[in-house]
């Protein structure tokens, strides 16, 4: 046996007679397990000598040469060193214009039984490059099944920094990858290159469970319940998928696609026109609006909202020949149409948009459970209002944009933005309620007015009538006087008691 010598001819570069003599003692005891080990390392010399996109063929060869030897499983540290020189040598292909997706599939099949230490920050160096290859890869499900995401490093779910720029964690990448891949579908027969997909839902209950692992234990990552939205959906599960995607889209309400998304779980069309409505409010490029300005013009024409409609299509048109995109066959269908001809268009349709948007906040804010309160005070300067629920929660909170001339004694459902800080809340819908409802704030009461000679004030048994109301209804000593009373705190006595706010 020589494998010593075999170790100096290694080391002082002499790698064809290093490859001649353990070949010599491979052949005369093939399942000795040094005279494996020995020619395993000069394979892996063979490995840095050809990790270039030009000895590509070359690196393949000699990385099989390596499985051929079945090594056991102990033998880990030329499994681990090869795993660096393999996605050293994938990122550079990835690199390449044209990808030949031939080359990762032979080499991940050369590679399955390679015995790497599992989980390892060679293991996931591994994976990270091989999941460059991701987006157009066949058999990227298949590499990342037999990888196992089980096996990440805690390195891994971290968020990655380069160039002063902070990226998703691979671990998020991962899973937003393979989620997409499931959702893409796997091509039906045998040819690769088929155009009929067909979505596997075995697959995707299957990587489900995983999916809510990853999103209980990370929080912070913010696109997998996006996904577990669209794999639900892919299930038919509708019901299951909205709930899952409402925390995520609040989170990005700001983007245009999410309200684009939540539109199409509305069944009724007032409600689909009011999310595109809102993601065609927001600051997008044109061109990226273009397939919403279509589905609400569809919404509209079935409404006789001509003109809103044909605002909406002469956008799409300008958007996609100013990119020299083909124009839909609907929408040329539609220009051809009477209704088309004899409408005037007008600039935009901005103000439409606006009629619609408190719809949409409240679609999108519809799993937070409306809670009733009463109108205190209204300080209209700076669009704040002050509330009461019970003695227990009161606060105030800006109404801009949420409601329209809120009054001192409205009733109203507002939905809040977790608790509240020093008494400020944030609101995120409001609705003025009409119907006849009870709330623990607000009381109605009749009775004769008690007032002491010297003073402008009364009460009407526990009520108490402020002097400015006495004055607006002329009101005297022991009239009969009916109205409506709100909870209020009275700092100076420190207490609670009920404060008239209208006098009938």
């Amino acid at each position: 046996m020589s494998f010593k010598a075999v170790k100096e001819l290694r080391k002082s570069g002499k790698f064809k007679e290093a490859l001649t003599m353990a070949k010599q003692d491979l052949e005369k005891d093939p399942e000795n397990i040094w005279n494996k080990r020995s020619i395993a390392w000069v394979y892996y010399e063979y490995l840095k000598k050809y990790n270039s996109k030009q000895e590509v063929e070359n690196f393949i060869e000699y990385l099989c040469k390596i499985k051929s030897l079945e090594l056991p499983a102990d033998e880990k540290m030329i499994f681990d060193k090869s795993a660096y020189l393999i996605g050293k040598l994938i990122y550079v292909l990835t690199k390449e214009k044209h990808i030949d997706y031939n080359i990762p599939n032979r080499i991940f099949e050369c590679i399955k039984d390679f015995h790497f230490t599992k989980p390892s920050e060679a293991y996931s160096y591994l994976y990270k490059h091989f999941h460059k290859y991701y987006k157009n890869w066949t058999n990227y499900i298949s590499f990342a099944d037999w990888w196992n995401f089980d096996n990440f490093i805690p390195a891994d779910y971290l968020p990655e920094k380069s160039n002063g720029k902070i990226f998703l964690s691979i671990v998020e990448r991962a899973y937003i990858a393979y989620s997409k891949k499931l959702l893409e579908g796997e091509v039906e027969g045998i040819n690769p290159y088929s155009l009929s997909k067909s979505i596997n839902k075995a697959k995707i209950k299957e990587f489900l469970p995983k999916l809510d692992a990853i999103i209980e234990a990370h929080p912070e990552y913010q696109y997998p319940p996006y996904l577990k939205t669209k794999l639900l959906i892919a299930l038919g599960n509708e019901k299951e998928a909205l709930s899952t995607f409402l925390p995520f889209a609040k989170k990005k309400r700001n983007e245009s696609w999410v309200w684009e998304l939540l539109a199409d779980f509305q069944a009724e069309d007032k409600k689909k026109m009011a999310c595109l409505c809102k993601a065609l409010s927001l600051n997008t490029p044109n061109e990226k609006l273009v397939n919403i300005r279509q589905k609400l013009a569809e919404i509209l024409i079935n409404e006789n909202k001509f003109q809103e409609a044909k605002t909406e299509i002469e956008k799409i048109i300008s958007a996609r020949n100013d990119k020299n995109y083909r124009i839909p066959k609907q929408i040329t269908e539609w220009t051809k149409q009477e209704w088309y001809k004899n409408t005037q268009s007008q600039k935009d349709n901005v103000s439409f948009y606006k009629q619609y948007l408190k719809i949409a906040e409240e679609i999108l804010f519809a799993d937070i459970p409306e809670e009733i309160v009463v109108v205190e005070f209204v300080n209209k300067n700076k669009a704040m209002l002050n509330f009461i629920k019970d003695k227990t929660k009161h606060g105030f909170f800006k109404y801009a944009g949420l409601v329209e001339k809120p009054e001192i004694g409205d009733i109203i459902a507002v939905r809040f933005s977790g608790e509240g800080r020093d008494g400020f809340y944030k609101a995120l819908s409001i609705r003025k309620i009409t119907d006849e409802i009870t709330c623990e704030a607000l009381k109605q009461f009749s009775g004769n007015l008690k007032m002491k000679e010297s003073a402008n004030f009364g009460f009407v048994d526990d009520v108490f009538i402020d002097p400015k109301l006495i004055v607006k209804h002329q009101l005297n000593k022991d009239d009969l006087i009916k109205g409506k009373a709100v909870l209020s705190f009275n700092k100076k006595r420190n207490g609670w008691g009920w404060k008239a706010i209208k006098i009938y």
